[in-house]
């Protein structure tokens, strides 16, 4: 009788919290989270906090940047019980996102702040190469404000190479390579070439410069880590060396590695990631970024075409996205140990036929499901995203219907 007694109090409090509904606020997060059993998650609400055009803050000497990032809780935090979030759109990703063999986190957001659902979407999670978005808004922050061209050339050497993906590489010779600032930022975004996207990193102030953009514009629980080489090298185990970024010396010297060491250092980055960002703070960026609030009209729109132009992830989100609709993305993804991987990630925009958008951030941050099995999470969930707006729409000209008849 007892039991029967606890889990009918556990059934009221769960419909009680679902239907004392709040719209999320487009604000930063305010937790994270550890691993924890389904049986032990708790539902999260936040109280409704009107939404503002975030204004362009003053700059600070970098060294006085921080960014925040969320406490742990002991459970993971879900925010799905809002007023204005669909219902059968939250249990949909709620069923997906539970059933997932790993640690991932899951945003969508309206691109206009009416509502957000997010689960794990307050912890911190690696972002891999979606950091690239951060240098590719701090550069054409740089161009609103007259301190950089899109088609200033510059020059790249053998000095500038990082390592792992850099098709740019190829085309440095002896006498460098000479390109613009336009060309390589089209590599750091579609093609996420990393020396690319390091080169227009120093170019705009190093590491410091593009946390200064993320402090000031006010994204949220994002993180920036030191660049390529460094950040890489820190996860296998490693330290930068300059060789590294010749040949298979990167990959030689990893592997050389005892085991128990790349495994240590793989822990200690998923545990407390230098490039850690919130599924949560990603999407309400990417939201702010469509609105027009981060960057110049001008630049607002050639960042979205260079996102919409990207060629990595082709089964992840774009393999959800019905036809018609518009996708601009950035992916990353990183490094494996066995068959283990540490941030295998998707974020981006979609945008409907009749121009509704939908700002969304899928990000697993630790698992060793196969490959195929991670596409299917990321893939599904923009599918959901897709069917709900088409669900809504169909309602929507049923009820105009019903009026009209009435």
């Amino acid at each position: 009788m007892v039991a029967i007694i606890v889990k009918q109090v556990r059934l009221t409090c769960a419909l009680g919290l679902m239907a004392a509904a709040c719209v999320a606020p487009a604000s930063p997060p305010a937790s994270a989270a550890k691993e924890t059993p389904a049986a032990n998650r708790k539902v999260v609400t936040k109280a409704p906090l009107q939404t503002k055009p975030t204004p362009q803050a003053v700059r600070t000497p970098a060294k006085s940047v921080s960014i925040a990032i969320a406490d742990k809780s002991p459970d993971p935090t879900v925010n799905d019980s809002a007023r204005a979030v669909p219902p059968q759109l939250a249990s949909s990703l709620r069923a997906l996102w539970s059933s997932f063999p790993g640690k991932a986190g899951i945003a969508v957001t309206k691109t206009d702040g009416s509502w957000i659902v997010s689960y794990r979407g307050d912890e911190p999670m690696p972002q891999q190469s979606v950091s690239k978005l951060w240098v590719a808004i701090s550069v054409m922050d740089a161009i609103d404000k007259g301190k950089l061209r899109l088609d200033d050339q510059v020059t790249l050497n053998k000095s500038d190479l990082t390592l792992f993906h850099q098709p740019i590489a190829s085309l440095i010779g002896p006498k460098g390579y000479t390109t613009t600032i336009a060309s390589l930022l089209k590599r750091a975004m579609t093609q996420s070439d990393n020396t690319a996207n390091d080169f227009l990193m120093r170019r705009v102030g190093g590491p410091s410069a593009i946390r200064e953009v993320i402090s000031s514009k006010r994204l949220g629980a994002i993180k920036f880590g030191p660049g390529e080489r460094h950040f890489q090298a820190a996860t296998a185990g490693l330290t930068w060396k300059p060789e590294y970024s010749s040949g298979w010396a990167f990959n030689t010297a990893r592997a050389a590695l005892p085991e128990s060491t790349r495994r240590a250092a793989m822990d200690k980055y998923v545990a407390d990631p230098m490039d850690g960002a919130t599924p949560a703070a990603i999407a309400r960026s990417l939201a702010r970024l469509k609105r027009g609030e981060l960057l110049s009209p001008q630049s607002t729109r050639y960042l979205l075409n260079v996102m919409e132009s990207t060629e990595t992830g082709r089964a992840r989100l774009k393999a959800g996205v019905p036809a018609g609709w518009t996708l601009a993305h950035k992916t990353g993804t990183g490094q494996d140990l066995r068959n283990r991987t540490a941030g295998f990630n998707d974020v981006g925009i979609m945008i409907a036929p009749d121009g509704t958008s939908y700002a969304v951030a899928v990000m697993i941050a630790d698992t060793t499901a196969p490959v195929p099995t991670r596409q299917k999470l990321i893939q599904q969930v923009a599918a959901l995203v897709a069917a709900n707006h088409k669900g809504t729409q169909t309602a929507m000209r049923q009820t105009d219907t019903d009026r009209g008849a009435n």
